[in-house]
């Protein structure tokens, strides 16, 4: 078993401690921090990006850390009466203590199987958030960012209709002890300012995963044996790919058929 500063490294926490200073640095500087800012981070581990954030400007950093071995040792090693370390999963918290220090900017090197419960979290409580950066498996970060084609499906409209993107780097293997099997990515993000309100949001949603059911098939084949087989949609729509169409084709296909 590996271990950091004597320290076990736990495989059902999936910990994959980044090594590499340059990946820490990009993600600080894509991100606007002062006096005034609320950040948090999400799996300190060994606190290698928390030691860097501690060096710049802010005016909290809540830290969520699920391994009590770590949360332990940064109490220790990071003594900043600006840093507070909850022993907690952070699917479990009640974001509404956010609300206080708000907006919040989160600084993080993911978990991945965490991945999409955690997105789905900051999707219910975006009303808090100010911006960050994410590090999470470059497979998930490419889904999340594609506007068509292989690759696009349910997650890249669903949270692209909440939020901006952006791609940073693209991390190897080799910067993470232990090395993880796959690359990572970093991601940027933001609130959108406005949201298109959507009628009948839930029920949308339902028809979305029904159009990216089998991506690469047309959505009359999709269509097949759900409630929208009979509707009076063109046949030139019927014989498109979900995969073919943005959030604007979507809609108006929505307000044709609900």
């Amino acid at each position: 078993m590996a271990h950091i500063d004597g320290i076990p490294l736990k495989k059902q926490f999936g910990q994959h401690f980044l090594r590499d200073q340059r990946v820490i640095d990009h993600m600080i500087e894509h991100v606007k921090l002062d006096e005034s800012s609320s950040v948090f981070e999400i799996g300190c581990g060994d606190g290698f990006l928390t030691k860097s954030i501690v060096r710049q400007p802010f005016a909290r950093l809540w830290i969520f850390e699920i391994d009590t071995d770590w949360v332990t040792y940064i109490r220790t090693a990071v003594k900043d009466p600006r840093v507070q370390v909850f022993e907690q999963n952070i699917l479990d918290y009640a974001f509404a203590q956010f609300e206080q220090h708000k907006p919040w900017t989160l600084l993080a090197n993911l978990p991945y199987q965490i991945t999409f419960p955690l997105l789905h979290l900051l999707q219910k409580n975006r009303q808090f958030l100010k911006e960050g950066v994410i590090m999470i498996q470059e497979e998930v970060a490419e889904k999340i960012v594609k506007t068509s084609g292989r690759g696009y499906g349910f997650a890249s409209v669903y949270f692209q209709h909440f939020f901006e993107w952006k791609k940073l780097d693209k991390v190897p293997p080799s910067a993470f002890l232990p090395p993880p099997k796959v690359f990572s990515r970093l991601l940027y993000f933001k609130p959108r300012a406005s949201v298109v309100e959507i009628p009948d949001e839930e029920n949308f949603w339902k028809f979305i995963k029904i159009c990216f059911k089998q991506p690469r098939r047309t959505l009359k084949n999709n269509f097949a044996h759900t409630q929208f087989a009979q509707s009076p949609i063109a046949a030139a729509t019927l014989a498109l790919r979900a995969q073919q169409m943005n959030m604007a084709d979507f809609l108006a296909l929505w307000d044709q058929i609900r």
